[in-house]
């Protein structure tokens, strides 16, 4: 199907919705009247054995604040007051797995050792004892680790082809005993995550990170089977997911984040058409993934040309599997960097009618709220209330604390 048939079922989508209704006479009489509507924001969603009450989502957000990358207390209440504020799914900030090279950050959180461990049940404990469901992000950086990071401060990057990005190189090219490693790692960490009480998981497959870094043929220049085609390049993350479904069994749902854009480059582009997204998402869709989280700096921006679909819309409609967007949602301005360092300036509040149009408009399932939802941990609550003029503005001084 092109992009362009893809924009006329959307269009008679949503004539078919003004007709049930009993609007016939305007396509735009149709959105005007369903579009403001946050009914279904707040509606149930059951994936697998998975219940959430609505459809939001806290996005990902590196936060700094885990000592020795131990999860706090300070850290459990953090995520406490987003279960409080009614938030549907919150997915933790990134948290590596125990391949020697998986970390990039200081004060970033792991996620193997005991200690580690049993800080992240604290949080699963606190959430859950406030109504929330919990998934941990499984992550590894790959060539976006710098020498000198711990916890062994020896160890270099790893990564695809020793890239961190097109002509520029950092570390070493993963061996295929060193691939082997990472995915273990990875199911070790789903299986941990789930023992320990965790809702569901999490891959970080974005933003330039290692597995990212295995779709992308900038920093993939591998001549083995894990490089040259996508379907080649898309094998890593197959193999992770693969690996989790059987350490996890069938019904622990699996989320898979992935995006068009780097950090090592925002214009890159993974998949050029739909039929390059419908290969590699088909390949992740048959591997096991649950629910896909289609990251893209604003949920506004159509995707492929001659469709108003975003990058989310498209991944529903190829794998009619349940879907998180996200992107700048209830900002008026996108972040200009990945991780805590840099996630924008000032932002302000603003109206999220044409999320909902999409939303209601059955484009995708679910919407993740990142830097409203950092500064105001009661977002979800004040839009449920018609309260959104206090929603609070976000700014940098946000990064500085867990509030």
């Amino acid at each position: 199907m092109t992009s362009i048939d893809a924009e006329k079922n959307v269009e008679k989508s949503v004539e078919t919705k003004a007709e049930n209704k009993g609007v016939t006479n305007t396509l735009t009489k149709a959105v005007t009247n369903t579009e403001n509507s946050t009914a279904k924001l707040f509606q149930p969603l059951s994936i697998g054995g998975l219940t959430l009450k609505n459809r939001t989502v806290m996005a990902p957000m590196t936060r700094t604040f885990s000592p020795n990358y131990i999860p706090t207390d300070e850290v459990a209440q953090y995520y406490r007051r987003r279960a409080e504020g009614n938030v549907g799914l919150i997915i933790t900030e990134g948290t590596f797995i125990s391949h020697k090279a998986a970390n990039g950050y200081e004060r970033v959180p792991a996620i193997f050792g005991e200690e580690a461990l049993a800080g992240w049940k604290h949080v699963v404990d606190e959430v859950h004892a406030a109504g929330g469901k919990i998934a941990p992000q499984l992550w590894h950086v790959g060539s976006v680790r710098k020498e000198g990071i711990g916890p062994d401060k020896t160890i270099p990057a790893y990564s695809p082809s020793g890239l961190y990005k097109p002509g520029t190189p950092n570390g070493i090219a993963m061996s295929q005993a060193d691939i082997d490693e990472v995915v273990s790692a990875f199911a070790q960490a789903a299986a941990d995550a789930k023992a320990i009480g965790f809702d569901a998981i999490e891959v970080h497959g974005a933003h330039g990170y290692l597995v990212d870094q295995f779709f992308w043929q900038g920093t993939n220049q591998r001549s083995d089977k894990y490089g040259g085609s996508l379907e080649n390049r898309a094998r890593f993350a197959v193999e992770i997911v693969q690996a989790i479904r059987l350490a996890v069994g069938e019904d622990f749902p699996i989320i898979f984040r992935f995006s068009q854009w780097k950090q090592q480059d925002y214009e890159a582009k993974l998949c050029q058409t739909p039929e390059e997204l419908t290969t590699f998402l088909l390949l992740l869709s048959n591997a096991g993934v649950d629910i896909f989280h289609a990251s893209t700096r604003r949920f506004w921006l159509a995707e492929f040309e001659g469709s108003a679909l975003n990058l989310a819309g498209w991944t529903k409609k190829i794998t009619n599997k349940p879907v998180i967007t996200v992107g700048s949602v209830g900002l008026d301005s996108d972040f200009t960097g990945e991780g805590s360092v840099d996630l924008g300036g000032t932002s302000n509040p603003t109206s999220i009618d044409g999320l909902l149009a999409r939303l209601n408009n059955d484009e995708f399932d679910l919407v993740a709220i990142g830097r409203a939802l950092l500064v105001d941990p009661e977002w979800v609550n004040k839009i449920k209330d018609n309260k959104a003029d206090e929603i609070a503005q976000f700014n940098k001084a946000a990064l500085m604390k867990l509030s």
